[in-house]
Order: C-alpha cells, then sequence, then structure tokens
C-alpha cells in the first residue's frame, strides 16, 4: 500500500511541475472547481454492495484536483452467513482526501487516474420481522462499530458533454487496513468497484 501511495504522489508531483512551468509563462494558471454524485457497483463480505456518495474538489489548471469525497453502503448486505436479507445487515461507510489527474482534459474522450485517502467505519443493524413489520431502537441499531483506514486508487475515462457537465465511468480498489473482529476483516471489505460520477462544475 505505501509503495502505491508513493507512486502516486510521484505523478501528482510531476503534473504540478508541469504547471508550475507552465506559471513561469507567460499563461496564467487556470482555476475551477466541480461536484458530482458517485455510485459504485462492488462486492462487500461476498455480497453485491451498491454504495454512494458524492465527491467535490478544486481543479488546478484543468488537470490536477484536490478535494474531498464520502460513500456509503446504500443495500442490505448480511453481516454474517445468515438468511439472506434477514439481517443482521451491515453499516459501511468510508470518505476522505481525493487526489485526481486528468490527461488530455481538452478531448472529447480523455482518461485520468484517482486517489483516496482517508478512514471509515463499519458496524451492524439487526432487523428482525414482524407481522406486520414495524422498525424501533430495539430492531434497529449500530453496534460494535470499526473505524479502519482507507486507501482506493482508481483509473477513470471521462465524456466531456457539454463545458459544465462531465462523465466518469471507471474502475477502483478498496485497499482496507484496521478491521479484525469476528466473522470479519479487511479482505471482506476491500476489493473493486465499477464507478460512475457525474461532475458538474467548471473544468
Amino acid at each position: 500500500m505505501k509503495k502505491l501511495i508513493l507512486i502516486f504522489l510521484f505523478i501528482i508531483g510531476s503534473a504540478v511541475y508541469a504547471q508550475e512551468e507552465t506559471l513561469m509563462g507567460q499563461e496564467e494558471i487556470a482555476n475551477g472547481g466541480f461536484g458530482a454524485p458517485v455510485v459504485k457497483f462492488t462486492s462487500i463480505n461476498s455480497q453485491f454492495g451498491v454504495l454512494a456518495g458524492g465527491r467535490g474538489g478544486w481543479i488546478i489548471n484543468h488537470s490536477l484536483i484536490l478535494g474531498i469525497g464520502g460513500y456509503g453502503l446504500v443495500n442490505n448486505v448480511n453481516a454474517a452467513d445468515m438468511i439472506i436479507d434477514r439481517g443482521p445487515f451491515l453499516n459501511f461507510g468510508y470518505g476522505g482526501f481525493e487526489m485526481e489527474y486528468i490527461r488530455n482534459w481538452d478531448k472529447m474522450v480523455h482518461a485520468s487516474i484517482y486517489l483516496l485517502l482517508g478512514g471509515g467505519a463499519v458496524s451492524q443493524r439487526t432487523n428482525i420481522f414482524a407481522e406486520p413489520l414495524v422498525w424501533t431502537t430495539s430492531n434497529f441499531g449500530p453496534f460494535n462499530s470499526t473505524n479502519f483506514f482507507i486507501a482506493e486508487p482508481a483509473v477513470n475515462i471521462e465524456l466531456n458533454i457539454v463545458k459544465f457537465f462531465r462523465i466518469d465511468i471507471g474502475a477502483s480498489y478498496r485497499l482496507i487496513s484496521g478491521v479484525n473482529r469476528i466473522g470479519l476483516n479487511n479482505s471482506d471489505l476491500g476489493g473493486p468497484s465499477v464507478v460512475m460520477a457525474l461532475k458538474f462544475g467548471k473544468f
């Protein structure tokens, strides 16, 4: 994980250095910003999971993004090997600082690399069915919360729709550290995702 972070920081540093050369010339450095709803399709605890959230950031010279993002599990994923959709279920979310380097930003279709560094938490909630179904604090509540560190690199293909709107489709991989509990570990929560983001802003 450390090697991955160092490689990404080297790429970001190279991009900043190139921008400094432009700044030293006659062109002024461009600034912008964006916000984006994001959805990620993945596997969590060997089950299908959907993560939803958002990200936003400052765009430097059209190519370097510094920002923040946060994502959470929005569908039912069983916390243990029990009857599917009967619970207990996982609560899972994370967020942090994000860096993204966009290559050939002025082309209609172009690529970017991305890295999130941050933290999150996982816990469980019970979901006891009754007839009729009644939700109370006794059958719907978090417990046994565990915090973790996450690094999530990604590669994206970006499509320029109009000047203020872009669509990103890509793949990411969650590298998680700090989860060590009975029935759940780092590998249960880590893994690949298919990612889609709708970016609105000044690019």
